[in-house]
């Protein structure tokens, strides 16, 4: 489904865990990370679509979280011309966004990236709350900020974001590393990763 605009309507999903940290998840087969996402479907609130691609992507179900926050307005991004598919009509030049913040209220061990038959990601990692927003690709970074400023008067009581943008140190970050059989940690240059089963 796409806008009258040309932009595909899809919700973001920001999970965080009691230390007030992110799950940043790792693209399939690629060095590319951003928090989960995905389009909304005709006949799908935000909501629902939310449900659906947090289980898609992340193996998590309604219960594994509780809803924080849900961004107030469309935030939107447009793709760049290089990804952009002339051949498909309407054509999408980028998304509208409804940005969710979750807080994980189950065991992590739940999350399970390989709960689809498709997988978009194959590890993730919890980082600091500012950390995606200097990470992820650039195309991207105005939306991420704009939904983790909006995000953080939840998390940290209305703190601006020059007190909360400390830069995160690369070997605190764990990124997590699942099997089919068990769920473990490696270190690996003082860092640690989930990586998805399969």
């Amino acid at each position: 489904m796409i806008d009258f605009d040309g932009y595909r309507p899809n919700v973001g999903i920001v999970i965080c865990n009691s230390k007030g940290q992110v799950l940043w998840a790792k693209r399939y087969g690629q060095n590319s990370w951003q928090f989960p996402q995905g389009g909304i479907n005709d006949n799908e609130s935000a909501e629902q679509a939310m449900y659906r691609e947090l289980f898609e992507e992340v193996g998590l179900s309604p219960k594994d979280v509780k809803i924080l926050y849900i961004s107030k307005h469309w935030l939107r991004y447009k793709l760049p011309k290089r990804l952009l598919r002339y051949d498909s009509k309407p054509v999408c030049i980028g998304q509208k966004q409804r940005w969710f913040l979750l807080q994980l209220v189950s065991d992590e061990k739940n999350i399970n990236m390989q709960s689809s038959k498709s997988p978009e990601f194959d590890g993730w990692r919890w980082v600091s709350f500012w950390y995606p927003v200097r990470q992820v690709v650039s195309f991207k970074k105005e939306v991420y900020r704009k939904a983790m400023k909006e995000f953080a008067s939840v998390l940290f009581d209305g703190a601006k974001e020059n007190l909360l943008s400390s830069k995160s140190n690369e070997s605190d970050l764990k990124t997590h590393h699942t099997t089919k059989k068990s769920t473990f940690l490696t270190k690996h240059s003082k860092k640690h990763f989930h990586k998805s089963r399969g």
